[in-house]
């Protein structure tokens, strides 16, 4: 299976992004791609909350989405929507979900994740995020089985919680997907290395679609995203690095290298019992 990697620039309406998503998403496929991926917040990036509200819809009216599902049937490909900001009919949590979804060559939905780890940090005194305040979190690790790999599914931030790795690999997971639109700041220091080490630790595929750049913004503080979709090896090594402009990367996908990752180094067989640390006071 050849996959195709998403790097965009989207801006903050949604109904705009139609048609750049979709080029990307027909360029892929002309190159070959049956599994297409694009990054997180697919369908809108904007640190405004009060602009989500009036621009983003539940799941089954965003436009973005509908696109999408259209396109992997037109072509007959596996997709996956790396993440789309979407209001729930959850009247107890009016915070959005940050959500990610595997679409079949039907254009059927597969499977969806919301993403766990929110992004609460002060990366600088003048950048500060604080995802928990706009988004639910999700609470539940998803596996979803295709005919050509058993997906990990997980969102940006996720990356920094390898035991979610774990668990997902130890429960089949061979390809481990990481759509992103990742902090310049925090991307420059730690993404290469939080991907790779990823790979190294499950012997999995890691494809990591991203956005880049500065994003097209209607309202609210400027954005700014650091670029570098990654696909890597289930040894570790880098198969292709979309650098920071908006584009495509290809990776061809071999389940014995994932298998061979294992048999040379099998960590995953290797965990054993121990008790806590006494915390210090």
């Amino acid at each position: 299976m050849r996959a195709g990697l998403c790097q965009l620039s989207v801006g903050d309406l949604p109904a705009e992004n139609v048609a750049l998503v979709r080029d990307a998403v027909r360029r892929a496929v002309a190159g070959g791609a049956g599994f297409v991926l694009t990054p997180e917040c697919t369908n809108c990036i904007s640190a405004d909350r009060k602009h989500h509200q009036n621009v983003l819809t539940v799941e089954g009216e965003d436009p973005v989405l509908a696109m999408l599902r259209d396109e992997a049937a037109r072509a007959g490909i596996w997709l996956l929507a790396g993440s789309l900001i979407l209001k729930t009919a959850d009247p107890e949590d009016t915070r959005f979900a940050n959500r990610s979804i595997l679409i079949g060559p039907d254009g059927a939905i597969t499977a969806r994740y919301d993403k766990i780890h929110l992004f609460d940090v002060q990366v600088t005194e003048t950048e500060t995020y604080r995802e928990s305040a706009g988004i639910r979190p999700g609470d539940r690790a998803v596996l979803a089985q295709t005919p050509f790999a058993a997906l990990g599914m997980t969102i940006c931030y996720d990356v920094r919680f390898p035991h979610l790795y774990r668990a997902l690999a130890q429960a089949g997971a061979q390809v481990l997907t990481v759509p992103a639109a990742f902090s310049p700041v925090t991307g420059a220091a730690h993404w290469e290395t939080l991907l790779r080490a990823r790979a190294i630790e499950t012997g999995c595929y890691v494809l990591a679609p991203a956005q880049t750049g500065q994003h097209p913004q209607t309202t609210g503080r400027k954005r700014a995203t650091h670029g570098h979709a990654l696909a890597i090896a289930p040894w570790g090594e880098i198969l292709a690095d979309a650098g920071t402009e908006p584009g495509l990367i290809f990776a061809d996908l071999d389940l014995g290298a994932v298998e061979h990752a294992r048999a040379r180094v099998p960590s995953l067989d290797h965990d054993r019992p121990f008790a806590p640390p006494e915390r210090l006071t």
